[in-house]
């Protein structure tokens, strides 16, 4: 299911140049990202984190948390490292879906749905982000990008760096023409160039702890959507 049929993007009140509600939220946390290959997870509850501290209190989170959701998409066991194979985006949207990710307290956040993005699309992604807080970016990870990351640097291409498999970020602001995601406990600046040649796979999510008295953002069918995930209940 795919972000443009129910967004009709002519109809839509451009992005600013800058915005981003994520001043608020505070310590965002490592959350096992640096010992196991649940980005995936530490993303999603970072996504959630930022929601529900929008529109009502931030949902609490911890390594723990983290380590039980990635446990129950993926059948890690923290017993055998051999499991430790990462998670499949679409199937932890799913999952969030039909059951939530668990935070530090027992809740459940569900999201009410999920659509891809097309990989690479600046302006579709901006428009995402804008309506709806968060968007989940896959990216083809160079090594490069890990020693910017270290040095403080903006991601931006380096001509030869080498792939050194998937990684997950959570895109949550755009300021200095950059996409601000969240990674490994901070945020991170990442050009539109960058963006464009490692980007291999998006989500955005609809989440009701963002929307505010139950006000749709503007632009968007929710109750299509909703009719057509009814449909698909298998999704």
């Amino acid at each position: 299911m795919k972000f443009t049929t129910y967004v009709k993007e002519t109809l839509l009140p451009t992005p600013p140049t800058e915005f981003g509600h994520d001043h608020g939220v505070g310590h965002w946390k490592m959350l096992g990202n640096d010992t196991v290959g649940d980005c995936v997870i530490a993303g999603g509850l970072h996504e959630t984190m930022l929601w529900s501290h929008y529109g009502s209190a931030t949902a609490p989170t911890d390594k723990a948390a983290a380590i039980a959701n990635y446990s129950a998409i993926t059948g890690y066991d923290p017993d055998d490292p051999s499991t430790d194979k990462g998670t499949d985006v679409a199937d932890a949207a799913s999952y969030r879906r039909h059951t939530g990710l668990v935070d530090a307290d027992g809740a459940h956040h569900r999201i009410v749905a999920y659509l891809a993005l097309t990989p690479g699309d600046v302006g579709q992604h901006l428009q995402a982000l804008y309506l709806f807080g968060a968007v989940g970016i896959g990216l083809e990870f160079p090594d490069s990008a890990m020693t910017q990351f270290h040095n403080h640097q903006p991601w931006d291409v380096v001509p030869g760096a080498k792939i050194e498999g998937g990684h997950y970020v959570s895109a949550v602001a755009r300021r200095d023409d950059r996409f601000v995601v969240v990674t490994w406990g901070r945020e991170q600046p990442m050009t539109d160039a960058f963006f464009q040649k490692y980007n291999d796979e998006s989500y955005v999510y609809v989440s009701s702890e963002y929307l505010k008295d139950g006000h749709d953002p503007e632009g968007f069918d929710l109750a299509q959507l909703q009719a057509d995930l009814a449909k698909l209940r298998a999704v």
